[in-house]
């Protein structure tokens, strides 16, 4: 019953890490690489809709690409939970790598808007923060099988043992009290 109860718990706390580890990506990613902070500090009010509809496209595109670089990371991630990798390194390395690999699947255009020639710090940095959050929400506890913490075995409860008559004297526990008069 305890196994399964810890097989429940992965089921919702994994699907919930990667949820995490997606937005965080997404963070650095529109943050960071996009200066999205710097995007709309200097915005007329006139360019705000449009800004704003760009901004939901480009997150569209930028959620699939997201999308792609968690499934290379699930291979990781079902790595870790079927041999219980707990280890903060392996789940943010995981990340990274399928980050970059991501990246490499789908490099944008020549003639995009934005280079990115110096986006590889930005993707390795957004799938170190991916796997940094998966390792906070769901990896720490990574394996269903193994449990957190060390468990020792209990011993069975016995009764103690009874008298072989009510009437007889039980025996004290300890040294026998000095003899009256010693000093």
């Amino acid at each position: 019953m305890d196994n399964l109860l810890r097989l429940l718990i992965r089921l919702l706390l994994v699907p919930l890490g990667v949820v995490a580890g997606m937005i965080a990506t997404m963070a650095v990613v529109m943050f960071g690489y996009w200066r999205l902070g710097d995007l709309l500090a200097g915005n007329d009010e006139v360019q705000a809709i449009a800004l704003f509809d760009t901004l939901a496209a480009a997150a569209f595109v930028l959620m699939a690409i997201v999308l792609v670089m968690w499934a290379i990371a699930a291979i990781g991630i079902l790595f870790a939970e079927a041999f219980a990798v707990r280890s903060w390194i392996f789940h943010t390395a995981n990340g990274a790598i399928s980050a970059w690999i991501a990246a490499q699947l789908f490099p944008p255009y020549p003639d995009a808007p934005v280079p990115f020639d110096d986006a590889t710090a930005y993707v390795l940095g957004a799938g170190l923060a991916g796997g940094l959050v998966y390792w906070l929400v769901a990896g720490w506890s990574a394996g269903f099988w193994k449990p957190l913490g060390r468990t020792l075995p209990v011993p069975p409860v016995s009764a103690p043992p009874m008298p072989a008559s009510p009437s007889a004297p039980v025996p004290l526990q300890g040294p026998p009290p000095p003899p009256a008069g010693a000093s």
